[in-house]
């Protein structure tokens, strides 16, 4: 084999894997099918991915679009090895992600990539940082948006920007008491859209225009709020705060609490003297 694929997360339609593939200039192309919608997105090396939409060279930065039930090829004359993170979506999770892109004409991919882009930059970056970190909890959302950017941007849909009707309102709001009730414990984000009875695309795009965030920063927003507050009021374990707060292990909590608070959380903690002083 010169390939490995590694599932890194999973839902109810979605799964994303982390594959690697070895195959060198010397190696015969290989053919695959397809099973679901395929967006992967390319984070170092290049291959030729010729798939019935077409043949395309992919290399970082780029997205191999892939339809259910039709093969492909990959291969690599040109360099050795390529490393991917490949989101896989069944039809009917497509379909309602479809349904919430303003534009979107046709549910099959057209095209067999898209290109480097600086539009995707951003989120490619946040999902190869949530790959390198471990941060499963990130991909439910990741994959929305990914699937919501490939068929954005192969569709050709013009981004309407229109303002939240009332309605959308009271419908980010509910979310976002219900992310603060919920906070400690896993939240999916699939399921606080269909609490709000819209497509998970569309809840995601109009809690980013209200909320000015993602439901998933949100989250991640509130988390560490209330570690930082129990951090400064209790003498508690820094791993039981990060615990009560969410987080699945303490690696990732201090990670991400010194990348939003600029210090570690036991920096914040010796900090807490100084408070005192100042305050008095």
């Amino acid at each position: 084999m010169t390939a490995t694929t590694h599932t890194l997360a999973s839902g109810a339609g979605w799964h994303v894997t982390d594959v690697i593939c070895t195959a060198s200039a010397g190696d015969r192309p290989f053919e695959e099918a397809h099973q679901d919608f395929c967006v992967a997105a390319v984070t170092s090396g290049t291959f030729r991915y010729c798939a019935q939409q077409g043949t395309a060279m992919l290399a970082p930065g780029a997205l191999l679009l892939g339809n259910p039930g039709t093969c492909y090829e990959c291969g690599h004359e040109h360099g050795s090895g390529d490393r991917c993170l490949s989101f896989h979506f069944r039809p009917s999770y497509m379909e309602r992600i479809a349904a919430g892109v303003p534009g979107a004409r046709k549910l099959a991919f057209e095209t067999a990539r898209l290109p480097p882009s600086p539009v995707l930059a951003p989120l490619l970056a946040e999902a190869e940082t949530a790959r390198e970190t471990a941060d499963i909890d990130a991909f439910e959302e990741l994959s929305l948006r990914m699937a919501g950017a490939a068929v954005a941007t192969a569709s050709g849909a013009t981004r309407v920007r229109r303002a939240p009707s009332r309605r959308d309102q009271k419908r980010v709001a509910e979310a976002v008491r219900r992310i603060e009730l919920d906070a400690d414990g896993p939240v999916s984000f699939t399921e606080l859209a269909s609490e709000t009875a819209t497509s998970p695309y569309h809840f995601l795009r109009i809690f980013r225009q209200v909320a000015g965030m993602t439901p998933y920063q949100f989250l991640l927003k509130t988390r560490l709020h209330r570690a930082a507050v129990r951090l400064r009021m209790s003498n508690d374990a820094v791993s039981a705060i990060a615990f009560d707060a969410g987080f699945n292990d303490l690696s990732t909590f201090n990670r991400r609490f010194r990348r939003i608070m600029g210090e570690t959380p036991g920096q914040y903690r010796s900090r807490r003297g100084a408070w005192a002083v100042s305050a008095s």
